[in-house]
């Protein structure tokens, strides 16, 4: 799918390849979208450059100013885990929850979701609301862009072939201001929007001073519903003035029809969840949804993948080239695999079997594995990526509470899926050893069975978890 692969120590040395290679490189960190462009031919890049080895850029912090600053490599589910995040950028918070699965949610980042630039992608519209801009870096600097000004188009943005996305920045909220983030989905998780609405509220007292209402999946990029947060700017949430507000809102929608809704049932719908979204703000419902402790499937890791050592000079990766390594506790050198996904080379050069392949594209959870203790989709981990990590395939568990009950349950039918519920179900009891039932059910929304066996399988971990 490439030709070199780069993990470069510092953000200079990722520029600096990126100013080489320009359009015919790609930065990447979660790469839950790139993975997917690259094996379906949308995009095919000559290099990669693996930003996810350079220290710092993980983290959340909030400066003197009161802004909260996302780094380039900082996941959907480390902000939903950051208490500043949770406290003071709540609507992002709720975007990143809902978006794919928790080991999507554990690779995929917050840069990564704005850059792909999709009108659906749940990060935007909260971003958006919060007043946030990116900083952009190259060789030549760093300039900073309103986050209005970034998007440009459907999957265009105003990023130049040679910068990466440095910073994600935006004012924390305020104690007189609250905020959330609703989305209209075809099923409970692993949707794309059909629709988006985030909302932020200023108030004194009980009555609205300032509002900002952005939309998502209903236009080329995302966008406002300035006539509805004029209306709101000096009224007090009433009923008739929640119904008004969403009536105002539809207007600024301007979606087309597809497979997901066709552009009527859009603009009815961003009525309805502008003023869901309002009345949660007024009556202080709004986190209600969100479980005070939610399943990362991090096992027993704080969700933050290890910094290693590597060498002084970019660590260059080509198809001869060796992937140094821990599969299963062993260490293990893989040749000629570097342009494989990290689900291919364990099948086909590791000659580990268990992982299975459902969908190649992070829907269906069956390639499940650990990197560095870290739940993830293994097809859409870059082999590469192991250099210098470890990982645990279904045959490194070595009969786990987890397979004996799903023998014991019979949760096992056709068996396909069975090696990515395992991995899901023992990460879940690492992180939680006595999870309640929505906890489960949280772990496997990442995880498809096709024979319908899902009661089994929710019996067979809770009978693990109590052994």
């Amino acid at each position: 799918m490439w030709q070199e692969y780069y993990s470069p120590n510092t953000v200079q040395e990722a520029l600096t390849l990126l100013e080489k290679y320009r359009s015919d490189a790609r930065i990447i960190a979660g790469g839950t979208d790139l993975m997917i462009e690259m094996e379906r031919g949308v995009r095919q890049p000559r290099a990669i450059i693996d930003i996810t080895r350079i220290p710092g850029l993980d983290t959340i912090v909030l400066d003197d100013d009161d802004r909260i600053h996302i780094s380039a490599a900082v996941t959907h589910n480390q902000v939903v885990d950051a208490a500043l995040c949770r406290e003071r950028a709540f609507p992002l918070v709720s975007a990143c929850w809902q978006v794919g699965s928790p080991q999507i949610r554990n690779r995929a980042t917050v840069a990564g979701n704005i850059v792909t630039a999709s009108p659906a992608n749940d990060t935007i519209a909260p971003l958006r609301a919060l007043n946030a801009e990116v900083v952009l870096a190259s060789v030549d600097g760093e300039r900073v862009v309103s986050l209005a000004d970034f998007f440009l188009g459907v999957r265009k943005t105003a990023l130049a072939p040679n910068e990466m996305v440095l910073d994600i920045r935006f004012p924390a909220l305020k104690s007189n201001q609250v905020g959330t983030f609703q989305k209209l989905g075809l099923r409970k998780a692993q949707a794309i929007s059909v629709i988006s609405v985030a909302a932020v509220l200023t108030f004194d007292g009980d009555t609205v001073t300032d509002a900002r209402i952005t939309l998502g999946s209903v236009a080329p990029t995302i966008v406002r519903a300035t006539d509805a947060e004029r209306y709101l700017r000096g009224k007090k949430l009433t009923g008739a003035v929640l119904e008004r507000a969403g009536e105002l809102a539809k207007n600024a929608a301007h979606p087309i029809s597809d497979v997901r809704g066709s552009a009527e049932y859009r603009r009815y719908a961003v009525g309805v969840y502008t003023r869901r979204a309002l009345q949660s703000l007024r009556d202080g419902t709004e986190k209600d949804f969100l479980p005070d402790l939610p399943v990362m499937l991090w096992g027993e890791t704080n969700g933050h993948f290890p910094m290693r050592e590597l060498d002084d000079e970019p660590q260059r990766s080509q198809s001869d080239d060796a992937i140094v390594t821990i599969i299963n506790g062993k260490p293990t050198v893989v040749r000629h695999a570097i342009d494989k996904s990290l689900l291919r080379m364990l099948r086909e050069n590791a000659h580990l079997p268990g992982t299975k392949e459902g969908c190649a594209e992070g829907e269906c959870g069956a390639c499940t594995v650990y990197l560095d203790g870290i739940a993830v989709l293994s097809c859409l981990v870059p082999a590469a990526r192991a250099h210098h990590s470890e990982i645990i395939t279904i045959e490194g568990l070595e009969e786990h509470p987890v397979q004996t009950q799903f023998v014991a349950e019979g949760a096992a039918q056709c068996g396909y899926c069975t090696p990515g519920f395992v991995m899901s179900s023992a990460s879940l009891l690492a992180e939680v050893p006595s999870p309640t039932g929505d906890d489960i059910k949280q772990a496997l929304t990442g995880n498809l069975c096709r024979c319908t066996g899902y009661y089994k399988i929710l019996s067979a971990i809770e009978k693990a978890a109590e052994a």
